[in-house]
């Protein structure tokens, strides 16, 4: 027994020297590891681009094929010529694969301008392996269209064209600094060994302008202060194109001494940064002329003309980010310091109106104007602009043009000059005005905004000629002196363009604010722009009844400004609620009270109370619980895109009844 007891000993021993070989050739070969649904995304759809490592399917492609995986990690030119050439897979894999590890590859390139045709050449090989994917390697994309395999794949093309098309792009603005212009659009151009070929027909540029100013990724952009960032999946590289400085932000970036607005800026101006969308095409009719060919096809495109691009007998959506170029504008126009320069008369303000389109102009689209409201700017409707532009049936038949006005300016002055602004901007793009965009708009406006579209759908006949005489003794012959200059202001028509109003926060018959003793302490600080009084000298001539009353006699005589206009005493805020609005107009009014509990007849945003906002004959009236800044707020949206649908709707159905025997 004791024997027995050494000899089993001196055999385990001897297995354990042995490092028990023996032993674990009867261990489980497959083991069953617990995954989190969190961990199993992750294995599905991680890759390059979200985690940093290569995809769990470009993995196994490696295994496969007997190469080395973690050679592969370190993204060696090794894998990528083993990938080419490895039997054992099919074309599919091999191209999704070879598109990750060429990503890998171009990620790993140290960034400088030494080593940027190596990048650009990296960035292009994963672009080319995953257009063959896409269209050369058995299937079409729609037969894959649940797999996420194709995603990741459409994903690496988006990116590697990103990087790419923006590496060319700097090179081309090196090469234009150094005196080398490049050749005009649709000519062929030749960098780190491809060629290509740019076809810019998918766009407008302004006259004279051949190139932007800059490209930037979409992707690389993020904004606070906009609550959503609305894009469409598809196919292409979302950038956005600096085409030009925004002209009432240069100007306010000039010295003061230099700073003129009313010379250097023009009346309208189209979104200086615009989103385009981008693709890359790789000639050939199968795989292997795609996989030989050194030349790339570069088409541009506006993603608010174009949903969907044909490729290779497909249709596919065109990828379109609607968020970043608008967010970039508003970032860099410094709006917020220039309207309060502009409200109290400083330098570096503005002293006329200014239209923004705020994409290229489309005859197609009707037009939504929109105007904010005192001390304020195309700011204020950062996000109502933002989610309409997400809304794609509101995309599709609504584009946007915001007005920019000096708000210390009187509500006449601003009103008259917006009608001329509005009307040049129109007959320059369609002289004969029988373009749909220069029919049945929608106005929209905030507080004083709404004051002034108001003015823009009324009549005033001799109801202000009446107001005028009372408020500055005007006798017939001072009358008869100032007609010619004055009737543009005190007489007018409602402007034909219009169909439809929406009053946000407007205090139609003024507010009890700006009456007060902080209002009138405000309405001392507002200055008038020196071109203005300029233009008006001979009413400077006549002080208005209540100045006469209130105020000293050495006191200077001024015109009333926007904020005097706004005291529910001024007699001008009692004529202009007054006037008619066009019957054929269709309103609607959304208010903001401050304050649930107070009866709604008793309440107020704060500012403007709801005996002033309320409007009869309003089609609907929305009450929110808000502050005056209502029109940002999520009720608001809602209900102004529920307005416009509604327009939509009726628009379709009068078509129909229109059509029917």
């Amino acid at each position: 027994m004791k024997n027995w007891t050494r000899v089993f000993i001196a055999s385990l021993l001897a297995l354990s020297a042995a490092g028990c070989a023996t032993l674990r050739q009867f261990a489980p070969v497959v083991k069953l590891e617990p995954m989190t649904p969190g961990e199993y995304i992750t294995l599905q759809r991680g890759d390059m681009l979200t985690t940093g490592n290569l995809s769990a399917m470009t993995t196994q492609s490696i295994r496969v094929t007997g190469l080395d995986v973690g050679a592969c990690a370190i993204s060696t030119p090794d894998c990528i010529q083993g990938m080419k050439i490895a039997p054992g897979i099919s074309d599919e894999r091999r191209m999704s694969a070879l598109s990750e590890l060429w990503l890998q590859h171009a990620m790993s390139i140290k960034g400088t301008s030494d080593n940027d045709d190596e990048r650009i050449g990296a960035w292009l090989e994963a672009a080319r392996h995953a257009y063959a994917y896409l269209f050369f390697s058995g299937r079409n994309p729609g037969e894959r269209a649940f797999e996420d395999r194709q995603v990741q794949v459409r994903d690496w093309y988006n990116y590697a064209v990103q990087e790419a098309v923006t590496l060319l792009f700097e090179e081309s603005l090196r090469l234009r600094a150094a005196g080398n212009p490049e050749p005009a659009a649709g000519g062929r151009i030749t960098r780190a060994g491809w060629s290509y070929r740019i076809d810019l027909s998918g766009i407008r540029l302004p006259v004279g302008v051949q190139a932007p100013k800059e490209l930037l990724p979409a992707s690389s952009l993020a904004f606070k202060g906009m609550r959503s960032t609305w894009r469409r999946d598809g196919f292409g590289a979302e950038l956005v194109a600096v085409i030009e400085d925004d002209p009432v932000a240069a100007v306010a970036s000039l010295p003061d001494e230099s700073a003129h607005p009313h010379r250097r800026v023009p009346l309208w101006s189209e979104m200086p940064s615009p989103g385009i969308t981008v693709l890359f095409r790789f000639p050939g009719e199968n795989l292997a002329d795609v996989l030989a060919t050194r030349e790339v096809q570069v088409s541009v495109h506006d993603p608010y003309n174009e949903d969907s691009i044909a490729l290779r007998g497909q249709t596919l959506p065109l990828a379109a980010n609607f968020t970043a170029g608008y967010g970039l504008w508003l970032a860099r126009s410094g709006f917020n310091r220039q309207s309060l320069r502009s409200l109290f008369g400083r330098d570096k303000g503005i002293d006329r109106p200014h239209l923004y389109l705020m994409q290229p102009y489309d005859p197609q689209r009707r037009i939504i104007l929109m105007l904010h409201g005192i001390a304020s700017s195309p700011e204020a409707w950062v996000n109502v602009a933002n989610e309409i532009q997400g809304d794609p049936v509101l995309r599709r038949n609504f584009q946007i043009w915001q007005v920019y006005y000096p708000t210390n300016a009187p509500v006449l002055l601003n009103h008259a000059a917006i009608r001329r602004v509005l009307s040049r901007t129109l007959q320059h793009f369609d002289p004969g005005g029988t373009a749909p965009a220069s029919r049945d708009m929608v106005l929209v406006g905030h507080s004083m905004g709404g004051v002034i579209a108001r003015l823009m759908v009324s009549k005033a006949d001799q109801q202000l000629w009446h107001w005028a005489q009372s408020e500055y003794r005007l006798d017939a012959k001072q009358q008869d002196a100032m007609r010619s200059r004055m009737n543009v202001l005190l007489r007018f028509d409602p402007m034909p363009q219009f169909e439809r109003v929406v009053f946000i926060a407007t205090p139609h018959r003024g507010t009890v604010v700006a009456g007060k003793r902080l209002g009138r302490w405000l309405s001392r600080l507002v200055r008038l722009p020196l071109t203005l009084l300029q233009g008006f000298t001979e009413l400077l001539q006549f002080a208005p009844v209540a100045q006469a009353t209130q105020a000293p006699d050495d006191a200077p005589v001024r015109l009333p400004n926007s904020i005097d206009n706004l005291d529910e005493h001024d007699p001008f805020v009692r004529a202009s609620a007054d006037l008619p609005i066009s019957p054929r107009v269709r309103y609607h009014s959304i208010i903001a009270r401050s304050d649930g509990s107070v009866p709604l007849e008793q309440s107020d945003d704060g500012l403007v109370p709801y005996r002033s906002a309320h409007l009869d004959g309003a089609l609907s009236e929305k009450v929110i619980e808000s502050g005056h800044s209502v029109q940002q707020t999520a009720p608001a949206i809602l209900e102004l895109r529920r307005i416009l649908h509604l327009d939509l709707a009726e628009r379709a159905g009068a078509q129909v009844g229109a059509a029917l025997p």
